[in-house]
């Protein structure tokens, strides 16, 4: 059988597994609608039922989840740039996606689900849509949906491109129907050298290294100073646990109590999970052992006088790490004390708060080491040695503010990637 067969016959195999999992796929978004109302709506946009006349011309850009999205506004932004008159179709995979994206709509644009990855559902995106370019966000590669824009003549560019070394062994496995999707990508704007050249190892054939969208992410300045404010009444050290995921707050927790022991004025502890559903669990977590909880959900503008003498804070709020990073004097990054891959840390800098992380970076490879090299950001082998590394800086307000300083430096100076990318894909709509 030759090599072309077996991709066919092995994206016949994936659509028609994905067809028989439609059902299941359909009730686990009703399912997480019950703690985010937002995947209850227009669900069958996902199955190719779009409201509205067809229309074509569209700069379409999908941006899976609030992360992509927010990189995905620095983008958008050098876009509108170069093509004023260009009409944005943004698409979103979760409910933090698409409700952020809702700031970066002007008149004439458009907001809508991916499609799901059958060929009939994609089918009937590209007919409704017919963009003129479509951009996926970092590592969002379906093959249907990728064999059907190149049906429909559709240029697709993969922008800010990463694929971890991990991500790439996975990917072998499944390399006879993802290596033809990578393969129709017109262009891969990759953040590094490392990722352009496992993209290529993957099939991609047009790669730019241009950077890291996320160094153009400006912090909400706005955000930053009531953080600082905050931080200000607090009048004790903080400590933010940033984007934590789960199984790390029990870790955190069994290293806060035990470096805790025998203090007399504890740091306030801040934790913020990284997915809103998971609030109430880590609040009880707080409870549990023993905590004086106060939830930022529970305040407006200003925390209580209950919030300022709590022993932790639960950050329970969306789009508002930048208030976050301008309260904590020191983060301890989550998704890298365990094997998750950690999180992105470059807001963080930006904002002038150091970052400890653990052991587990594989996602942000580059940014962890150039951030680590340009002293914004110590690294650690696990909890407890980030815990003690933390609450040591605290101590310290010599090293508090040197690290500050390089922080902001580091965020500073590998800015520029939104307006390469965007050159490059202007350059590819005048075609």
């Amino acid at each position: 059988m030759t090599a072309a067969w077996r991709q066919r016959l092995a994206r016949v195999a994936y659509s028609a597994m994905l067809r028989l999992l439609k059902p299941v796929y359909v009730l686990r978004l009703w399912w997480r609608g019950r703690a985010e109302p937002l995947y209850r709506h227009a669900i069958l946009e996902r199955l190719g039922s779009y409201h509205g006349e067809r229309s074509q011309g569209w700069v379409w850009v999908h941006a899976v989840s609030l992360g992509e999205t927010r990189a995905a506004a620095a983008l958008i932004e050098a876009l509108r740039e170069r093509m004023p008159d260009m009409r944005l179709l943004l698409t979103h995979s979760t409910a933090t996606g698409r409700e952020a994206g809702e700031a970066l709509l002007r008149d004439g644009d458009r907001q809508a689900w991916l499609p799901y990855d059958t060929p009939g559902v994609v089918e009937r995106f590209f007919k409704q849509f017919a963009p003129a370019v479509g951009v996926l966000m970092e590592t969002e590669i379906w093959p249907n949906l990728l064999h059907g824009a190149a049906r429909h003549g559709v240029r697709m560019v993969l922008a800010n491109a990463r694929l971890s070394l991990k991500s790439q062994r996975q990917g072998e496995r499944l390399s006879a129907v993802l290596h033809p999707a990578v393969e129709t990508l017109a262009m891969v704007l990759a953040q590094t050298r490392a990722d352009a050249e496992r993209l290529r190892q993957a099939g991609a054939k047009e790669v730019v290294v241009s950077g890291n969208l996320k160094f153009d992410m400006a912090p909400d300045e706005l955000l930053v100073a009531r953080g600082k404010a905050w931080r200000a009444a607090v009048n004790r050290p903080v400590l933010l646990a940033a984007i934590t995921r789960e199984g790390e707050e029990s870790m955190l927790l069994a290293a806060w109590a035990s470096h805790m022991q025998g203090v007399a004025t504890k740091p306030l502890l801040v934790v913020v999970p990284r997915h809103p559903q998971r609030f109430d669990e880590v609040a009880g977590l707080l409870r549990s052992a023993g905590l004086r909880v106060a939830r930022r959900s529970s305040w407006a503008d200003e925390p209580s006088e209950e919030a300022l003498s709590a022993d932790v804070w639960l950050g329970d709020s969306m789009r508002e790490m930048s208030l976050y990073y301008g309260l904590g004097d020191v983060a301890l990054l989550g998704g890298s004390f365990a094997p998750l891959g950690g999180q992105n840390l470059i807001e963080a800098a930006a904002c002038g708060c150091p970052v400890v992380m653990g052991p587990h970076t594989f996602n942000f490879a580059e940014a962890a080491a150039l951030a680590q090299a340009g002293g914004a950001a110590i690294r650690v082998k696990d909890v407890d040695e980030g815990m003690s590394a933390a609450l040591a800086m605290l101590g310290n307000a010599a090293q508090l503010s040197e690290t500050s300083a390089k922080a902001i430096e580091f965020a500073t100076e590998h800015r520029g990637a939104a307006g390469r990318m965007a050159e490059a894909i202007a350059e590819l709509v005048s075609l």
